[in-house]
């Protein structure tokens, strides 16, 4: 017969391991690409600031349209992610669009750091006509 194919009687006995391997390896480069993007990334501060927060059963993630002050363990100050002085807050706060009393204002800190380092932040802020801020803490479990 001409076109047939010489099967042997018992058909395939084997398994074809290439496209085995091949739908294997896609998977895993599938899997690997998707976890770089769910893996879950701190929003509670800026990237790049090493501060521990103090733990609070009332603590919340942050709201990305406040204007974020960090004041990391060694009592450096940044304003969004930046590093910057007491005049760039200034600055920043009476340059913004909305008024001073209107601002958002998340003042985070080291727990390392002493009260009165923060208070000294808030009070600064409050002499600037800011109303609205609150203090950063990360979510506490309820044991």
């Amino acid at each position: 017969m001409a076109g047939s194919a010489n099967f042997d009687d018992d058909g395939i006995n084997e398994i074809n391991i290439v496209p085995l391997v091949d739908i294997v390896l896609v998977l895993l480069i599938i899997f690997m690409v998707t976890a770089q993007f769910l893996k879950e990334k701190p929003k509670e501060l800026p990237p790049g600031i090493e501060v521990e927060l103090p733990a609070a059963q009332t603590g919340s993630a942050l709201n990305e349209s406040l204007v974020s002050i960090v004041i990391n363990k060694s009592g450096e100050l940044f304003l969004n992610g930046k590093p910057t002085t007491t005049d760039e807050i200034k600055a920043y706060i009476q340059s913004s669009p909305k008024p001073a009393k209107e601002l958002e204002t998340l003042v985070a800190a080291d727990k390392g750091i002493s009260h009165g380092d923060v208070v000294r932040v808030i009070d600064f802020l409050r002499q600037l006509g800011v109303e609205r801020f609150a203090i950063n803490t990360k979510p506490q479990e309820i044991e």
